[in-house]
């Protein structure tokens, strides 16, 4: 008897919640409360960066466009993790929402190795419309399995290499030189066939690194040399401007699925807004970090690319390889 008054219960619990419109749960980390949705986005950036701009923008179109019904909760300053153990929480279901570079989803999908690749984009207008382009929409799309989609991409600027002292003007100024570099078997490819040693290490040991000639330089865009200070131990910066690695905003599976069709378009449309706004934002703060830079004392340098581009093709022989990578680079050098 205690059993079945039990069911009853529960059975009539279930009638009553349905009937206020409450939904339950099984998976993510997605919140409903009252109807609505509460999801949970974190990245390693502090609240000054165009990223970080940009997904605040992001949330607050979230939220007006449903009517308040959608909610973007933001953890900031690498609080849950840095980048792998976010990727890690999104296929988990710890999180929902977060902004990786695209070289850190290579070891999470493969097919994201082709941003990490030499030359890959000729500039910037290059670059922008490979991005647009429906290739990479399909890319986006391709890792569901893993447990993540991309929902959009944000401007991360042209990689190049500083040092301490020597500007690098030709791939032959690489060679001896031990080269920091993004943990990424692509980044680490390059960096050896264009001549240099590549040392992998956490982009926060960077500074001390080069301060104590444990690296002779490293490679990025320059706001490094001001919100990372770099600037104020690396003197040479050369615009061989060999990579342009996106970073890109993923959500996790589980958490897409839960949403109906109408909160899909709302994401997506609110996350490729923030891209238009976060470009703005970054092409601003890169012009200032070159200005604040000049000021620490860093002179910038403009190699011709030739050369690079020459001393790294043989890497895209191995690449080419794998059929969806040549696809994309097909791809993208039909949009040159």
């Amino acid at each position: 008897m205690k059993k079945i008054m039990d069911s009853l219960m529960i059975g009539s619990l279930l009638v009553l919640l349905a009937a206020c419109g409450e939904t339950v749960v099984t998976s993510g980390a997605t919140n409903t409360e009252g109807g609505s949705k509460t999801l949970k986005l974190a990245h390693d950036l502090g609240e000054d960066h165009p990223v970080h701009l940009a997904l605040t923008k992001f949330a607050k179109t979230v939220e007006e466009s449903s009517e308040g019904q959608m909610k973007v909760e933001i953890f900031s300053n690498g609080v849950l993790g840095n980048e792998r153990e976010m990727l890690e929480q999104i296929q988990g279901g710890g999180i929902d929402i977060t902004k990786v570079s695209a070289a850190s989803l290579e070891s999470f999908a493969s097919s994201y190795s082709i941003f990490s690749l030499p030359y890959v984009f000729d500039d910037e207008e290059h670059f922008f419309r490979s991005m647009e382009s429906d290739a990479v929409s399909d890319l986006f799309a391709s890792t569901e399995d893993e447990g993540f989609l991309g929902l959009t991409w944000y401007d991360s600027g042209s990689r190049n290499f500083y040092t301490a002292d020597k500007p690098i003007m030709h791939p032959d100024d690489l060679k001896g030189l031990k080269i920091r570099v993004i943990d990424s078997r692509t980044q680490i490819e390059m960096v050896k066939t264009l001549g240099g040693a590549p040392t992998p290490m956490p982009y926060g040991e960077i500074y001390t690194a080069l301060q104590s000639g444990v690296i002779d330089g490293a490679e990025s865009n320059p706001t490094a040399l001001t919100t990372g200070k770099h600037g104020e131990v690396a003197k040479a910066f050369s615009f061989d401007e060999h990579t342009r690695i996106p970073d890109i905003v993923v959500i996790s599976s589980s958490a897409w699925n839960n949403l109906t069709e109408t909160q899909q378009n709302i994401l997506k449309e609110a996350a490729e807004e923030s891209t238009e706004y976060q470009k703005e934002i970054w092409a601003e703060a890169l012009e200032a970090a070159k200005k604040e830079a000049e000021n620490l004392g860093v002179e910038f340098y403009y190699p011709e690319k030739g050369p690079f581009r020459e001393a790294a093709s043989p890497i895209y022989k191995e690449y080419r390889k794998d059929e969806r990578l040549a696809a994309l680079l097909d791809a993208f050098n039909e949009m040159r």
